[in-house]
């Protein structure tokens, strides 16, 4: 492979790495004197400008092919249509963290916090294209590490570095159970191919005792990116501590990129030890694992949420539950169900960046995201209001929006089909749960629309950015619910990605 192939398929990392170079030497060398809010303007529209490149490079001359990865490059990294597309989709939910980020004043430091943005989608982005043990590695410790460092960006709120503090200690935890997993896998592979794992553990007749022991600590790291219970307690604070945007992008663009490498590590590496999780007829392996840990994070989250006082937590543990639903897509162990993974990963992302970018709007004007924040919201702010509605409404699984069709897409692909029809019990569990969802999601809109409005709080004037980037999401979130094909048809076939 010549050096220009290689570029070619590094291009879109590449760009984004020189654009977080570029917002990082603007601001330092002739932006630190100028207002913050001229400097968050130019840094982020340097940052978008920057994605938009990579996203426009992704979907244009990455059709027309830099040839086939080979040697080492391909052994260890994928630059296949399905992957691009989940990149697209990094990028768009970056920008749009980005774009709620102008008007924040947590931090003077804008040069630096654009730029740990922007590593952390470039860690995203080699994670999806992964295919090598090392690899994954070390893309999830440039997200992860990028990511503790965002959450403690507001110095100003001791909420913040408590935050960092515990999603830091959890996510070293559980990189050294990863590690020890995946070293396990190698041991017993004697590669870190994905695809040779597959072939090398496929010639095993039982499940070796330290395969096991690598697959519960695998799940254990992972279970911790996707935020899946019991390896949860991360988030409701780094939900509620970490400065907006930052919790915005945990909570979307880590989690669709966290979920699209579990499930290749799960189904490619692990093909052969699968196992059952069918009623009445379980069989040892990892669908057993992944089907426990859906139904406690669909349990925890949906029952802890309707506790929370503060809108931050509630879509803290309101994640952690939609991970229990996403769950179902890697369950399935088909081509349908990564499909259906992916159009709910990236609809839930669109999503919740939208709901963080309404709590962000709220938190300028009343100073906190309470639940008495938001009361009277819709008299100050319709606009905004309105989008909160059909953001709460989405994440409630309520048609015709996006979150609707997610749910319906993961439930029938989790269901669906005679080998996976044990998983129905899991599916009605979740249906269940997802109707309790409804309460909570409704108290955040009876506050918007029912609650008086406090004494002495009058208009918000919402930034115009603010208030585009808001509709946009909402218009997007209508859309993919309405017109689900939107995006279906854009997802390429999964089995070459996946080994199906």
């Amino acid at each position: 492979m010549s050096y220009s192939e290689l570029l070619g398929h590094l291009a879109p990392e590449i760009i984004v790495t020189i654009t977080a170079l570029v917002a990082l030497g603007v601001d330092l060398l002739f932006m630190r004197e100028e207002p913050l809010r001229n400097r968050f303007w130019v840094c982020a529209g340097f940052a978008s400008v920057g994605c938009a490149i990579a996203g426009a490079w992704l979907m244009v001359v990455g059709q027309f092919g830099h040839g086939e990865l080979s040697g080492m490059l391909g052994a260890m990294f994928t630059d296949d249509p399905l992957t691009r597309v989940v990149k697209v989709a990094l990028l768009v939910l970056t920008i749009c963290t980005m774009v709620i980020s102008v008007e924040g004043k947590f931090t003077n430091h804008v040069g630096e916090y654009i730029a740990l943005i922007l590593m952390a989608t470039v860690g995203m982005m080699l994670l999806t294209s992964a295919v090598d043990l090392l690899m994954i590695f070390l893309a999830l410790e440039l997200t992860s590490l990028s990511l503790y460092t965002l959450a403690a960006f507001n110095k100003h709120n001791v909420k913040s570095i408590e935050a960092a503090l515990k999603y830091f200690l959890f996510g070293g935890m559980a990189a050294a159970f990863t590690l020890f997993g995946l070293s396990f896998v190698y041991g017993l592979a004697g590669t870190t191919n994905l695809t040779a794992i597959a072939t090398s553990l496929g010639g095993q007749r039982a499940l070796d005792p330290l395969l096991l022991m690598a697959l519960v600590m695998t799940v254990i790291g992972f279970g911790f990116k996707i935020a899946a219970a019991p390896f949860h307690l991360w988030a409701p604070d780094a939900y509620e501590g970490a400065p907006t945007p930052s919790a915005a992008l945990i909570a979307s663009g880590s989690k669709l990129a966290s979920f699209f490498i579990f499930a290749k590590v799960m189904l490619v590496a692990f093909k052969s030890a699968n196992g059952s999780a069918a009623w009445q007829d379980t069989a040892s392996g990892w669908i057993p694992v992944l089907a426990i840990l859906a139904a406690l994070s669909m349990a925890l989250g949906n029952f802890a949420a309707l506790a929370q006082p503060n809108v931050r937590r509630l879509l803290a543990y309101s994640a952690i539950a939609h991970s229990g639903y996403a769950l179902l897509g890697i369950l399935a162990n088909d081509p349908r169900g990564i499909s259906a993974l992916i159009f709910y990963m990236i609809t839930y992302g669109l999503t919740v960046v939208g709901a963080f970018g309404v709590v962000s709007v709220v938190e300028q004007s009343a100073g906190g995201s309470g639940m008495a924040d938001f009361a009277g919201l819709s008299r100050r702010e319709p606009v905004v209001s309105f989008c909160m509605m059909i953001f709460m409404l989405s994440l409630a699984g309520i048609p015709p929006l996006a979150g609707f069709f997610g749910k319906v897409y993961l439930f029938t692909a989790a269901a669906g089909g005679a080998p996976n029809l044990g998983l129905i019990w899991l599916v009605i569990f979740a249906i269940a749960t997802s109707a309790i969802s409804l309460y909570y999601y409704l108290q955040v809109l009876k506050q918007i629309y029912v609650a008086p409005l406090a004494a002495g709080r009058g208009e918000i004037q919402t930034p115009l950015t603010s208030k585009v980037i808001l509709c946009a999401l909402a218009i997007g979130v209508v859309l993919l619910g309405c017109a689900p094909g939107l995006l279906l048809t854009k997802i390429p076939s999964i089995g070459p990605s996946f080994g199906f």
